[in-house]
Formats: C-alpha cells, structure tokens, sequence
C-alpha cells in the first residue's frame, strides 16, 4: 500500500473525531443481514431445557420452538439453524434416526414452513453425530470412519430434510466427496433450488465442548475427529477443500470455528469470491458469555468479535448471540 502524504499535513485522527465523521468512513458494517441463529432442539412437550454449559441458551421441544423462532423473524433474522437433541435410545452405531421422517429436525422444518412460510430460512445440518452411540460423523468400524458408506446416509438424510421443506442443506461430516454427491441426488429429485452451504473448512478444534453438551454426543465420543477434520495447524489445506466443494457443487461454504481462524475466512474470500460464512462456536460463545457475567469484558465486544468475522471477510455468521445482537443493532 502506498500512502501519499506526511505528517503534519496528513492527520488520520481528524476523520475519527466525531461520530457522524467516524460512522462515514467505517469500511465494514454488521447488520442482522450477517446473523443465523443456531437452534438446539429436544424431545417431549413444552420444554425449555437450559444447556447448563451455554449461558443463556436452551433446547426446545418443536411445539415451543415458536418462542425462539418468533424472536427471529421479528428481529428480521435471515436465517435460523437446526440442531437435534437426540434420545439416546433412538441412537444406535449407523445413526439411522437421521433417516426418521419424524425426528426432531424433520418436524421442526414443518413447524416453521407452516407457520412463517418463506419469512425466514432453515438450515439444517447434514451429519450423523447427533444420532450415534459413538458420537461420530459418520460410520464407525473397527476404530474408523467409514467415508463412502456415510456418505450414502448423508445423501438420504439430506434428500429427507430437502423433502420436509429445508432450505439450506449444510453437510457438516467432512466426508470427501459428499457435496458433489449430495448436489447430483438432489437436482435427480428436483430439489435444484436448495442450497448447499458446506462446512468445506471444519477444523478438529477445542472449542466444540459446550455443542457436544447441547447435542448429547460429548459423553459418549470415542476418541477423536482428527481423522476427517482438519489439523489447526493447517492453512493451505483449506484452500484445496473449498476448491474441491466449489467444483462438486457448494453455493457457499462455512469455516469452522470462527475468531481463531480469521485468517483462513480471508484466504478463503480472496481467493474463491464466494459467499462465506463462519460459525463462532459453541466454546467461543461461552467464553465470551462467562467474562462478560464476570465483568471481565463488556457487552460490546460481542459486536466487536462479529465485526471482526466481516472485516476478514464473511458475508454471515451463525451466532448463539443473533437474537442478543440483533436486539442492539435495531
């Protein structure tokens, strides 16, 4: 970059002296067009269950999903998504209760295509771990993931969710070859107009402890993901996975987590222009949630965090925090 012009002559500070002059110059600007409400659900009647490890958040049985889902379309959030508390005795080793046109996310979809119709969009994710008794992505044998036999269950899954009304199918697994698969399935079934938003670029990271609480899979994971998701030491990496999704099919793609990866949503923007999201995750939100109940941090650097995920270039974020944020920025 060059910069024309010397001191005394050139003051940055004088256009960052009044508001109205510092709100002209802003680069970036975070709306409630940036924000997807991620939302847990839960067997049973008229339950609101606190995720103890979560502040602030519950999970919601679909007749009570209208008092989250309300919030959303009021604030004018764009998009809301799907993630199911699975009864542990509907779990078994291939997750087939993915595959239950009456599980929780299939009646969820019907919920809100019926009462909001198009007012807002549904996400749902496209993995088996919330219906496994080991906790796992995808097929578990003999201590492996089984990557082609999963992907035939992710490819069922996700032609159930498209046929419930889901607008957004968002494979999560980080099976090779799935989106392109998914995307052949789909238009051969005249879904051509659902989304596919792949989770191209999930990392094996340490910041997912308080979702596995929330989803039910923490306790009964055996061993770890590292073998389908990606090493956080790796950069370049992503790069060629967001390469891959884009040539199978992806209409957008997700990098996760969020704010320890900056760098890889800029790589990932310059290089494919293409419309990215990431997802400040379930450990990010607690941490955050905690040291402001601690006075640690104030309540603005929730903007602050958000802001940053704009400057490095995402076009959305999934966010515990969208209806808190929303609220703020109206």
């Amino acid at each position: 970059m060059i910069i024309t012009g010397k001191y005394p002559q050139l003051r940055l500070r004088r256009n960052r002296q009044h508001n109205w002059s510092r709100r002209l110059v802003r680069e970036n600007t975070l709306s409630v067009n940036d924000l997807i409400q991620p939302i847990f659900l839960i067997e049973g009647k008229n339950k609101k269950v606190p995720v103890k490890s979560m502040p602030d958040i519950s999970r919601y049985s679909v007749d009570s999903l209208t008092q989250i889902v309300d919030k959303c379309v009021s604030n004018k959030i764009p998009m809301i998504a799907l993630f199911p508390f699975t009864n542990p005795k509907f779990k078994n080793n291939l997750g087939t209760e993915s595959l239950n046109e009456d599980n929780l996310v299939c009646r969820a979809i019907q919920l809100v295509k019926k009462k909001y119709k198009n007012s807002i969009g549904i996400m749902c994710d496209v993995a088996l771990d919330p219906y496994t008794s080991h906790g796992h992505d995808g097929i578990l044998n003999n201590n492996e993931i089984l990557n082609d036999e999963t992907v035939n269950l992710l490819i069922k899954q996700s032609l159930l969710q498209a046929q419930m009304g889901c607008d957004v199918i968002a494979p999560s697994d980080m099976m090779d070859g799935r989106i392109g698969k998914i995307r052949k399935a789909l238009d051969e079934k005249n879904f051509k107009n659902v989304q596919i938003l792949s989770y191209a670029v999930k990392y094996a990271s340490n910041f997912y402890g308080p979702f596995r609480d929330a989803v039910g899979s923490k306790k009964i994971l055996k061993g770890d993901k590292k073998s389908y998701q990606m090493d956080y030491s790796n950069r370049l990496e992503a790069l060629r996975e967001v390469a891959l999704d884009i040539k199978e099919g992806a209409d957008m793609v997700m990098i996760k987590p969020g704010m320890p990866y900056l760098d890889i949503i800029r790589d990932i923007k310059e290089n494919f222009k293409l419309p990215v999201m990431a997802y400040q995750v379930s450990g990010e939100y607690s941490i955050i949630s905690y040291a402001i109940k601690k006075k640690l941090i104030n309540e603005e650097s929730i903007i602050e965090i958000l802001n940053s995920f704009k400057r490095a270039g995402a076009n959305a974020v999934v966010t515990y925090f969208a209806n808190h944020v929303a609220k703020i920025l109206k």
